[in-house]
């Protein structure tokens, strides 16, 4: 099922490199958390630098995809990768030192949050750069869906151990040696001399084009705004995992650990259930029912006390939110026009990225006043709601999919 994609040369390269800088990014994230949490005991902070973390997404990356589609994305993604690396090593160095206070953390977390803001849509709108055949699109996505989701089971259980043993400074020293594995895969590339489009618009002309295409266009526009108020209202539940994993489940930075592996389960269990999939047909129906499924299993985590639970809870969960994003993200790139690419996926990155940190700010500040368990309720009937919302757009999907078989 994954062989289609991997037939390409400098698809294999980039899946190696991704795969290994993963792991080293969940180790981190787990670590940041971790941290955050044990130097101050608040909610309300894992909720502050959840939103650093990603609200630069919210603002920049419609930005990064114009340059997505005015620049060469091998060069622009060695740029975006070799900043990663340095922000991780000064964390690390920061925190093994015994120097980290909870300024820098917010500081170099919104320093990542802004490369990311980049980095994300230039490379989901390199992804067809990399593959020989556009039909492999799908099949290429899912597996870097796979790759994703199949490191968050490593990433997560590596790093609660390291945590345990040796702190959180060494998990950010992996994370920044692991970026080198990206940026040797894309040296090695062989890819066509890129030709630089003609520019006869300024930036801001062609932002407001890639605007008005996307929105303008009743498809692209749904998908994008499903998958925005999915991250607003559902996704900010991760940030309140180490204080159900600390003080509902009385357990310390192993038992975070094994619950982001169990939501990496159930995602890596939707990324094998779409690379099953042989065409993007029906794809639709997998963006509705997604919400639901996502919906129920944060619902039963948050009222359950008992581990197995718990973990169970979250793989339904990781499987609703990964077929969701992954699911959307093939369809966006499957109706685009080749030179709106980079700015569709700079807004798909916006949705499920830039408002993902406003429901974090405002998860925090719930979890603190009415407490984690309501909060997260409170999401995944929301997340129940966008679901039904949307329902009723399903047919024109379908039919804008079929067009473009």
């Amino acid at each position: 099922m994954f062989k289609r994609a991997l037939r390409s040369r400098n698809y294999r390269l980039f899946v190696l490199g991704q795969g290994t800088s993963l792991i080293g990014t969940w180790m981190q994230q787990v670590a940041m958390s971790w941290l955050v949490y044990r130097l101050t005991g608040s909610a309300m902070l894992l909720g502050i630098i959840g939103f650093t973390s990603q609200v630069p997404s919210f603002f920049l990356a419609p930005i990064a995809g114009v340059f997505a589609d005015r620049w060469d994305k091998r060069r622009l993604l060695f740029a975006t990768q070799s900043l990663a690396l340095i922000q991780a090593a000064i964390l690390a160095i920061l925190v093994l030192f015994g120097l980290i206070q909870i300024w820098h953390l917010i500081i170099l977390s919104l320093l990542h949050g802004t490369i990311n803001a980049f980095d994300i849509p230039i490379r989901q709108s390199f992804v067809i750069q990399m593959v020989d055949n556009k039909a492999d699109l799908s099949n290429a996505i899912a597996i870097n869906s796979s790759i994703v989701h199949a490191t968050r089971l490593i990433g997560p259980t590596i790093a609660g151990i390291f945590v345990a043993s040796f702190g959180e400074g060494v998990c950010f020293a992996v994370n920044s040696a692991s970026y080198l594995a990206v940026i040797l895969a894309l040296a090695a590339m062989n890819l066509s001399p890129y030709e630089i489009p003609k520019q006869s618009h300024q930036v801001l002309h062609e932002l407001f084009e890639g605007i008005r295409y996307s929105f303008g266009s009743k498809p692209i526009r749904f998908v994008i705004l499903l998958l925005a108020l999915f991250s607003l209202v559902g996704m900010p539940y991760s940030i309140l995992i180490p204080v159900f994993a600390k003080e509902i489940l009385h357990g310390d930075s192993h038992t975070y650990g094994f619950l982001m592996t169990a939501t990496g389960c159930g995602a890596f269990f939707g990324a094998i259930y779409l690379a099953i999939r042989k065409s993007v047909l029906g794809l639709g129906s997998v963006v509705v029912r997604a919400p639901i499924i996502f919906g129920i299993g944060i619902i039963v985590f948050s009222i359950s006390d008992i581990f197995i639970l718990s973990m169970i809870s979250l793989v339904l969960a990781g499987f609703g939110a990964m077929t969701l994003v992954a699911s959307c993200n093939t369809i966006l790139q499957t109706i685009v026009e080749e030179n709106m690419r980079g700015r569709v996926m700079s807004f798909f990155t916006m949705a499920f990225i830039g408002m993902s940190p406003f429901g974090s700010l405002i998860a925090g500040a719930l979890a603190g006043r009415i407490g984690v368990k309501e909060t997260v309720i409170i999401g995944g009937i929301c997340c129940l709601m966008t679901s039904f919302i949307f329902l009723r757009q399903l047919p024109l999907l379908r039919d804008v999919i079929n067009l473009h078989q």
